[in-house]
């Protein structure tokens, strides 16, 4: 009989744990099941905030939308009405036997400043025209192709191979019928002018106001800043070579002189 009384001694407590505490009160229970309310609260509380914050905007997105309102512009030189530069233009268009073709970067057409309108205010609208873009083909612009190779057409452009505008018409027996000009800045123009081979066909031409600016820029303390061409045909170019090889050829191209 003692083994029996020991074995129920030791099954005594697994019973008691299968079932609820004696030690436990109603109180105890109460505050239980007291302390889960609040957090149930708490959540229900940022439900019906989301659902909120989510009506918010929904009603926000069905508000009417204001159209941004811009200044009135001037519809001859383009600029607002209260800045209009047409009193100090020409009352009538400029009779001029030459047509301009102007080349304008894209950047150039949202400035505020802008020049080309205020040139087109200024001549009649068959001896000016303007083309905005960065790539130019003979094959999706057959006119400016065609304008590019007659003899009598030149570009303004600074290089190497650019003669006096002044000189050019004296000395020259053709005098030119249409000026290409590039709108844009330097590093923009010369982009524009080497990736496009239709704009090297035509011969270069610089006006004498322009280098008498630069000479200007060079007395009062501007520095020349030599080409990565120039650097690396006489080995100043003082960063190390790249290692990528897209850029080594690159590099090697400047070096030989072909233009990219």
């Amino acid at each position: 009989m003692e083994p029996q009384k020991e074995a129920r001694t030791l099954g005594d407590p697994v019973a008691r744990s299968s079932g609820p505490s004696r030690s436990q009160t109603p109180k105890d229970e109460e505050r239980r099941d007291g302390d889960t309310a609040p957090a149930e609260a708490s959540l229900d509380a940022e439900a019906d905030g989301a659902l909120a914050d989510s009506a918010f905007a929904d009603a926000l997105w069905e508000l009417p939308v204001e159209p941004a309102e811009r200044r009135p512009e001037c519809s001859r030189c383009s600029r607002p009405q209260k800045v209009c530069l047409c009193p100090f233009l020409p009352l009538h268009p400029l009779h001029i036997s030459t047509h301009l073709y102007i080349i304008q970067h894209p950047a150039e057409e949202s400035k505020v400043l802008r020049t080309v309108p205020l040139l087109a205010a200024c001549l009649p609208q068959d001896k000016c025209k303007v083309k905005i873009g960065r790539r130019f083909s003979e094959e999706r612009d057959p006119e400016l192709s065609t304008i590019c190779r007659k003899s009598d057409t030149l570009i303004l452009y600074p290089g190497a191979e650019a003669t006096n505008l002044e000189e050019f018409i004296l000395e020259s027996p053709i005098y030119p019928s249409t000026i290409i000009i590039i709108d844009g800045t330097w590093s923009q123009a010369k982009d524009i002018f080497y990736k496009n081979s239709l704009f090297r066909l035509p011969k270069q031409t610089l006006l004498r106001p322009l280098q008498a600016l630069c000479s200007f820029q060079l007395q009062h303390g501007a520095q020349i800043r030599l080409s990565k061409e120039h650097l690396l045909k006489n080995g100043l170019y003082p960063k190390p070579m790249p290692k990528n090889k897209r850029k080594l050829r690159k590099m090697e191209l400047l070096m030989n002189s072909v233009k990219i």
